[in-house]
């Protein structure tokens, strides 16, 4: 439960009441990958129309994987001509967020805002940015700095604060709900994802219940061993018929 009150719905316009209110349905029914709305459990709907939360899931690959982190959107009033303001609520060390208020520096919400953009492809964008930061227009100078000149030093920092700050998303319930499901669905080539809202996204088995490399680092290992072996048994059979050949030359001698 948010501290937010409706006084933050009050404030609104009944046209952006309306808009807002549309906008939020059609995130709770359908929303975007790596995103689930934080609902009120006890009316799941929004608990205000003018701070509208949610749970972002950290990309696959990236120094927030495996973690989610919660995030809200502040609606004007004078939405949607003007954008929501973004912030993560959840510590988090990435080049365009602020250190001191969470608050997200995305041209999204900024100067490429137009009234048709919705709240949906605002939370898409926002989690495309834990994917590819834009340190140029960075809030935290450190990260955005760190980013540029050492990546890997970057991510070990941003994976330490995101072990401290984030929920882990790791739960070994999710392999088991493959096993039942893959009983259930008469071998069917899909397994039931089923979110905490209930909706149903349909996932090739082989992507949702096997755990594939990360980053083919280890199957590019076998392969350079593999491909090692091989010239150095070629070498040593080259080596093996020159001395044969000088025998035989010798011999004749």
């Amino acid at each position: 439960m948010h501290t937010s009150t409706s006084s933050n719905s009050e404030n609104l316009p009944p046209r952006t009441l309306a808009r807002v209110a549309r906008e939020v349905r059609n995130l709770h029914k359908s929303p975007p990958g790596g995103i689930r709305l934080v609902v009120d459990p006890e009316t799941g709907c929004a608990e205000s129309l003018g701070e509208i939360y949610a749970d972002i899931e950290g990309p696959s690959g990236t120094p927030y994987e495996k973690h989610s982190f919660q995030l809200k959107l502040v609606i004007p009033s004078e939405f949607p001509s003007c954008p929501p303001r973004g912030f993560f609520l959840t510590k988090i060390y990435h080049p365009n967020v602020d250190v001191s208020n969470g608050a997200i520096c995305v041209n999204t919400l900024k100067r490429d805002w137009t009234p048709e953009t919705t709240l949906s492809h605002v939370f898409s964008v926002i989690r495309c940015l834990l994917i590819v930061p834009f340190p140029e227009s960075s809030l935290n100078d450190e990260a955005g700095k760190l980013f540029m000149d050492s990546y890997e030093e970057y991510s070990r920092r941003a994976r330490l604060l995101t072990t401290v700050h984030g929920r882990s998303t790791v739960s070994s319930s999710s392999s088991m709900q493959c096993k039942d499901n893959r009983k259930n669905m008469n071998n069917m080539d899909s397994c039931d994802n089923v979110n905490d809202d209930n909706t149903i996204n349909k996932v090739p088995l082989s992507v949702k219940c096997t755990n594939n490399l990360s980053d083919g680092s280890n199957s590019n290992n076998i392969l350079h061993n593999s491909n090692h072996s091989k010239r150095r048994d070629a070498k040593s059979k080259k080596v093996g018929t020159e001395k044969k050949n000088k025998k035989k030359n010798l011999k004749r001698l």
